[in-house]
């Protein structure tokens, strides 16, 4: 089985961000994790939100879109087939993360909080949030969907039946490998040479556990059956990684910086974008940690954006670029985060891509009033108040609440040896 190792040995000396390639699109939502189909198209997941701005016909917690056009003129649809999950304050949440397009199918983890968020208050300690990962695949590129198990239509289990026969993960030691994120390979993961598909996620839901990133291995056929699962048990000295097949066996293969973890609302930071740079032989990882208040709540401050490459998809990562005060176009306000890179807006030649990022600013504008008046919409199943409601609020005071791209040059030096 060949090695993954760059062809040439290239390294990234650093980022050179375009700001005049800034674009802000007409899509409400968030999380934004991206795969590139057989067919071309560019596929977002796209969570908390209402789709396109022009057709708010939802509120939903995870949608699929599919991007066509380049990144400069983006045009979006939703992906017809994808099964539609609107928020309720009586049943679990599910939120589309790790995306992957192969050979055909599309395949989605969505992570889900345990019953201590329901009702969206929000308050909940860290560590208490999420709890679990569900993964739902569609045979015919997005058309139709099942369940893990082939069953259809895809069943949005309530709290009673979320167990570890009904979900991929489900209240595993720390709660690790809740928010999953899928190693991108080019158009329909053809650039993968070794027949195995990497996924990765934090170890758990606290400082100290989230910044570690753990990951997982499978044969490219093999996603649905959990037992095929190969967990990263290290890196040796030469860069060869180890696996196995017991979920404890599982050892970091990264730790991000600490204090980035928000001790408010549910834990959420360092949840990586992986992708390969096929004609720099390079693995590339974009990742954020948030940027807490002094109580500790989210978005008190701007994030910490790190961009990491590395020979293998295990490592080890070399940091080419550290913000420890994100301002994406040097906008001070911003309160950036889940930065993704765009699978099919990798450069021909690999020396540029496209960063796609949500942005949270000014969600701690949001009159009070307002905000009980959506909940209570939702409490009272007014679905169409309340989508015509929630719209009209993120306009007014969160703009940017949305799908966020830009222009990302790589500056390369040859490495000697």
């Amino acid at each position: 089985m060949p090695k993954h190792q760059p062809r040439d040995p290239i390294r990234v000396r650093r980022l050179i961000f375009r700001d005049e390639t800034i674009v802000r699109t007409n899509v409400v939502g968030d999380c934004l994790h991206m795969s590139w189909t057989a067919d071309d198209r560019q596929l977002a997941a796209l969570c908390d939100g209402y789709g396109i701005a022009e057709d708010p016909r939802h509120t939903f917690n995870s949608r699929l879109l599919e991007i066509n056009g380049g990144p400069e003129t983006p045009v979006f649809q939703e992906v017809a087939g994808y099964p539609l999950l609107e928020p309720a304050t009586d049943a679990p949440r599910y939120y589309g993360f790790g995306t992957l397009a192969l050979d055909g199918k599309v395949f989605q983890f969505l992570n889900t909080l345990n019953n201590q968020f329901v009702g969206g208050s929000g308050d909940t300690a860290a560590g208490t949030g999420f709890v679990g990962a569900k993964l739902i695949y569609s045979p015919d590129n997005g058309r139709t969907w099942c369940n893990q198990d082939g069953s259809s239509p895809v069943h949005w289990e309530r709290w009673e039946e979320r167990n570890r026969d009904t979900m991929a993960f489900f209240n595993e030691p720390q709660d690790a490998f809740c928010l999953l994120s899928i190693l991108q390979m080019g158009r329909n993961y053809e650039a993968n040479r070794d027949g195995y598909i990497y996924v990765y996620g934090p170890n758990g839901n606290l400082e100290g556990t989230m910044n570690e990133l753990v990951m997982f291995r499978v044969e490219r056929d093999r996603l649905l059956d959990r037992s095929a699962y190969e967990y990263c048990t290290g890196v040796d000295s030469e860069g060869a990684a180890s696996w196995a097949s017991e979920f404890d066996a599982r050892k970091p293969v990264h730790r991000f910086p600490s204090g980035w973890v928000n001790t408010k609302k549910f834990a959420h930071a360092w949840q990586p974008s992986l992708a390969y740079n096929e004609p720099l032989g390079l693995y590339m990882m974009a990742n954020y940690g948030i940027g807490s208040a002094p109580d500790g709540n989210w978005f008190g401050k701007p994030s910490y954006f790190g961009f990491w490459t590395a020979p293998n998809p295990w490592g080890p990562w070399t940091q080419v670029h550290e913000e420890k005060a994100w301002a994406p176009g040097g906008d001070t306000k911003a309160r950036g985060y889940q930065p993704q890179i765009a699978p099919k807006w990798i450069a021909a030649d690999g020396k540029s891509f496209w960063l796609v990022w949500g942005d949270f600013q000014g969600v701690t504008d949001i009159p009070a009033d307002d905000a009980n008046r959506l909940l209570e919409m939702r409490r009272a199943s007014d679905m169409v108040g309340a989508t015509k409601f929630g719209a009209e609020v993120i306009a007014r005071y969160m703009p940017h609440y949305s799908f966020n791209a830009q222009r990302v040059d790589l500056e390369l030096e040859l490495e000697l040896g």
